[in-house]
C-alpha cells in the first residue's frame, strides 16, 4: 500500500507520528507536509497528496491541518477524491465503508493523537461495503 500524507503547521506532531506508525507497518508514505511549526497554507500541502490519489500514485490519502475543515475542501476539489473529515474512530470506518472515503481529514486541534493514530489505523483496515453504498457513491458527481 502507498499513503499520501500531508499537512500543515497545525499538523506537524501528528504527521510525523503517523509516518512513523505507517513505517512500522511497512507502509510506503508520500510526504507532501511541512515539517515544520511555522505558519504556513494548507492547501500548497494538501493539492499534491489529492493529486497523488487522484493519478493512482497513492491508494489513499491522508491530511492534517487544524479544524480538518480547510483541508478537507480543498481535498474534495479534486476529481476522484472523497475526502472525509473525521473526529472518531466509528466515523473513520463509516467513512471508509459507506463512503469508499480515500483521503481522511483529520482535526489536530480538536483529536488527541493517540485517538488520532486510532483512527489511521481503521482507515487503512476498513474496506469500502459496496452493496446499496455503491450507488449512492455513484450520484457523487466527477468521481
Amino acid at each position: 500500500m502507498k499513503i499520501a500524507i500531508g499537512n500543515d503547521h497545525a499538523g506537524t506532531e501528528y504527521k510525523l507520528a503517523i509516518v512513523g506508525l505507517l513505517k512500522a507497518k511497512d507502509i510506503e508514505v508520500s510526504n507532501f507536509g511541512t515539517d515544520s511549526a511555522e505558519s504556513v497554507d494548507y492547501a500548497d500541502f494538501v493539492h499534491p497528496v489529492a493529486q497523488a490519489v487522484e493519478e493512482g500514485k497513492a491508494e489513499i490519502g491522508i491530511i492534517i491541518c487544524g479544524s480538518g475543515n480547510g483541508a478537507c475542501m480543498t481535498a474534495n476539489k479534486h476529481q476522484k477524491v472523497r475526502a472525509a473529515l473525521c473526529w472518531t474512530k466509528e466515523i473513520t470506518v463509516l467513512a471508509r465503508e459507506h463512503n469508499d472515503a480515500n483521503i481522511l481529514s483529520l482535526p489536530a486541534r480538536y483529536i488527541a493523537l493517540p485517538q488520532a493514530l486510532e483512527m489511521v489505523d481503521a482507515f487503512i483496515n476498513t474496506s469500502f461495503a459496496g452493496g446499496r453504498h455503491e450507488r449512492r457513491i455513484e450520484k457523487i458527481p466527477c468521481r
